[in-house]
């Protein structure tokens, strides 16, 4: 399994992209958490086998109809957390 943090950057607050990234990995079978940030960013932990990964990315790059992703920056995550599914976090 491989962690990795994302920060997304763009129009993701306010457009149900929190949501629709639950949603998603859920989907894809990733674990973690995401949640919205007080600079405007969505910050995201996802927990996955090494050739989900891209597809996660890909995902979060995508972002909800509304939205518009300009960035996402991933780098490794070595909590010791280990996620048990997806959820939705309180804004950090």
């Amino acid at each position: 399994m491989i962690r990795r943090r994302l920060i997304i950057t763009g129009r993701v607050q306010g457009v149900y992209y929190r949501d629709w990234f639950v949603t998603r990995m859920r989907t894809l079978g990733v674990n973690g958490w995401v949640r919205n940030r007080a600079d405007g960013s969505v910050e995201a932990v996802i927990e996955c086998p090494e050739g989900a990964l891209e597809a996660a990315v890909a995902a979060a790059r995508q972002g909800s109809p509304p939205s518009r992703v300009d960035d996402v920056a991933v780098s490794e995550e070595t909590t010791d957390e280990p996620p048990e599914g997806f959820e939705r976090r309180r804004t950090l």
